[in-house]
């Protein structure tokens, strides 16, 4: 699964998905872009293989990725606040989580969630009271930001059509980001949110409205029989909660003063970096073609 890419300020530690307000130059832009550009590539053909072949392993793949996206959040949350997450519950309730929103789906992913809870609350007690709430809240907050958001883009995939809604989902925020960053390189100019993300232009959102409601417009009508209305609102709301996503993922690295939350993909940074823009714009599109796509 593929996010946005992200280029840090100047003696900050949370990187940014637009190019710099008014630069023009890759290295500007913050990310080795042959590097980027492969990695991207290469996690997208994955995705296609599982869907196209048996969709059931998209299940496999959004597992891994959530496997690996909590660790590395795990290990964030450890080098930068000292914060000691439930690892082992958290990575097994994780797995829970995801693995029971195929046959179970929104019963399935609440009951291994509260389940989950449950266990980091008895987990922690043998550590004291010292940062208990901390450490506890920070394990419950890493499990549904990861794993009950990322279950929603299984439920995609577990009608007859899932394979299209999917796409219509990974579509949707992959022209989100190259819109947002083309537009940003090229017309950047007024930062958007310059206390959390300096380079990040309203230009470059300009550019994400555009290509992700296009997007919505064409995968939600052709391959899925919409109306072209339910496209635009679809395309637009991807590029809300992908931008959202962003944001909040930059302000968490900053209040953490770290830059990247790993270091496994080059050009990119660590998958939990990638994975900002999907995780709640998975939870926006399963509630959107379920409501204008009925299985």
């Amino acid at each position: 699964m593929s996010g946005g890419g992200e280029q840090g300020a100047p003696g900050q530690g949370a990187p940014e998905r637009d190019a710099p307000v008014g630069g023009t130059s890759p290295s500007r832009a913050g990310r080795n872009l042959p590097a980027a550009i492969g990695v991207g590539v290469g996690l997208g053909a994955v995705i296609l293989v599982a869907l196209f072949t048996v969709r059931q392993l998209f299940v496999v793949v959004v597992a891994v990725a959530v496997a690996v996206s909590v660790y590395e959040l795990a290990g964030a949350l450890r080098r930068g606040a000292g914060i000691q997450v439930a690892l082992v519950p958290v990575l097994l309730g994780s797995q829970a989580v995801v693995w029971l929103a195929w046959p179970f789906e929104r019963g399935g992913v609440l009951s291994a969630f509260v389940v989950t809870m449950l266990v980091c609350l008895l987990w922690r007690l043998k550590d004291g009271a010292d940062g208990y709430l901390r450490d506890v809240t920070a394990s419950i907050f890493t499990v549904a930001y990861v794993a009950v958001f990322a279950a929603f883009a299984v439920m995609l995939v577990v009608p007859e059509d899932g394979v299209f809604r999917v796409l219509a989902f990974l579509i949707g925020v992959v022209l989100s980001d190259t819109g947002g960053y083309v537009a940003g390189v090229l017309l950047g100019r007024h930062p958007m949110a310059p206390a959390i993300s300096p380079k990040k232009s309203w230009e470059g959102f300009g550019g994400s409205l555009l290509a992700g409601t296009v997007g919505g417009v064409l995968t939600v009508g052709v391959m899925l029989d919409g109306q072209w209305w339910q496209g635009v609102l679809f395309g637009a709301a991807l590029v809300v909660t992908a931008t959202a996503g962003d944001l909040v993922e930059s302000l968490i690295k900053r209040d953490l003063g770290i830059k990247d939350m790993g270091t496994l993909l080059p050009g990119h940074g660590g998958l939990m970096d990638r994975m900002d823009s999907l995780l709640p714009s998975a939870v926006v599109s399963w509630l959107l073609l379920h409501t204008f796509v009925p299985s």
